[in-house]
């Protein structure tokens, strides 16, 4: 498996030709947004399939995955175009095994606002272990504010994939509240309380752990906070729910910083079943033009985390999304607009811009000016560069990683993950393994 480059004058049928495939599996596996116009720059991911099946009369996905012992859901991972067009026809070709081996098993989470529709959700589902809908809230009494997530923990029930009770501190108006953490992390009835308004909520609605994301916490409650995620755990865990915990990306102990301070890796990474180590974000809305997961600030994100939290605890923040700034960039001025990776490719396609690297970040940007005659510059993420991030799971011998969010579609992502690894199945055999180590 490997991203092949477009050069100029290249098409989907002459790529297919180089490598001996047809332009209609390069687009199956890719859902390439702009298969007849390729953007000069663009990379494309090139699989090879070790087994198929053709279709036959009176084939069903079912009777598919019976024959070659199989899942449905493996049937979907490894053909994604099925997610989007479930019906099959005779002829059709089938992919049931790609040439690819595993590099090891991994966990996969990914996060969204809890208003996908069908279809993204059924892209997107089957390449996860856990779905995290954003967010609960706390109130000071240590009750919860209810997150959208009816419709995404109904449509987990069709797949392996299972729901986490993301809880934060932002409030119905969208801003983290540092005030109400503060009085429960000092409060040890009001975390009672927090902790069995949690195991109801998980109960009732058939959540399978709780993801924990307390960010902006004051320096002075960082232990308070640790010792708040280990009550949950401890609390949680006998049920047989999973705590994972999120991390802003720290490179030392000592790192200043109103999102640094509260967490502390060591004491949360033994605390929590898993970490979340939040490696994107370095390119942001109102900061200056620069790839959002440059991949050696990720490295060194790493390279501290494995020293405090043991690597098979950590899963490597992922993003799914890019950003539009409109130039020259000033401090202050307007925001960048934040884009999914295939609208970055669909505007390069829109302005006649022609996709560049940056070998240090391992990231793809490019440049246009609009009808406006403005300049923009834009940076993303494509199947080259999440090939590259993917690689770190295995190279640090990580649990796996999570997706900031699922409202971006990115279909070469899920791709890559299913290829590089064996996701991890959340069933009631493997709990023990994540709860206890075991």
């Amino acid at each position: 498996m490997f991203a092949h480059t477009v050069a100029p004058g290249e098409t989907l049928i002459s790529i297919g030709n180089e490598y001996g495939l047809s332009p209609q599996y390069i687009q199956n596996t890719n859902l390439l947004p702009n298969p007849n116009n390729l953007v000069v720059g663009q990379n494309i991911l090139i699989i090879y399939p070790r087994v198929t099946h053709t279709v036959k009369e009176g084939d069903s996905l079912l009777s598919i995955a019976q024959m070659h012992s199989i899942s449905v859901e493996d049937i979907l991972r490894n053909n994604p175009v099925l997610s989007i067009i479930p019906e099959i026809y005779p002829g059709d070709e089938i992919v049931i095994e790609y040439d690819e081996s595993p590099l090891k098993e991994a966990v996969s989470n990914g996060y969204t606002y809890g208003g996908l529709s069908g279809t993204e959700l059924r892209l997107t589902l089957p390449y996860l272990t856990f779905v995290s809908p954003f967010t609960y809230g706390v109130n000071s009494d240590g009750s919860l504010i209810r997150a959208n997530a009816e419709n995404t923990i109904l449509s987990t029930s069709f797949y392996s994939a299972k729901p986490l009770l993301h809880l934060s501190t932002l409030t119905v108006s969208g801003e983290f509240n540092t005030a109400n953490a503060t009085v429960i992390l000092n409060n040890t009835d009001l975390q009672y309380t927090l902790a069995q308004n949690l195991l109801n909520e998980i109960r009732y609605y058939g959540y399978s752990g709780l993801d924990i994301d307390f960010e902006f916490i004051n320096p002075s409650d960082s232990e308070n906070y640790a010792n708040l995620i280990e009550l949950l755990k401890n609390f949680l865990n006998p049920y047989g729910y999973i705590v994972i915990a999120a991390l802003a990306p720290k490179t030392s102990a000592d790192q200043r910083g109103v999102l640094y301070e509260g967490h502390n890796y060591a004491k949360i990474g033994a605390a929590a079943n898993l970490s979340f180590v939040m490696t994107y974000e370095w390119g942001y809305t109102y900061g200056p033009p620069m790839a959002v997961s440059p991949i050696e600030s990720v490295k060194r994100v790493l390279n501290y985390a494995v020293t405090e939290i043991p690597s098979q605890k950590i899963l490597m923040g992922m993003p799914t999304y890019g950003y539009n700034w409109t130039l020259p960039y000033v401090r202050g001025g307007p925001p960048a607009q934040s884009i999914s990776n295939i609208e970055a490719i669909q505007t390069a396609l829109q302005y006649g811009a022609e996709i560049k690297y940056d070998e240090y970040s391992q990231s793809p940007y490019f440049y246009y000016t609009d009808e406006n005659n403005l300049m923009h510059e834009v940076w993303f993420e494509d199947a080259k560069s999440s090939l590259a991030k993917h690689r770190l799971i295995y190279d640090y011998m990580l649990s796996g990683c999570g997706y900031w969010n699922l409202e971006r579609p990115f279909p070469q992502n899920w791709m890559i993950l299913n290829n590089m690894y064996t996701i991890y199945n959340y069933s009631s055999y493997n709990v023990s393994r994540l709860l206890y180590g075991i």
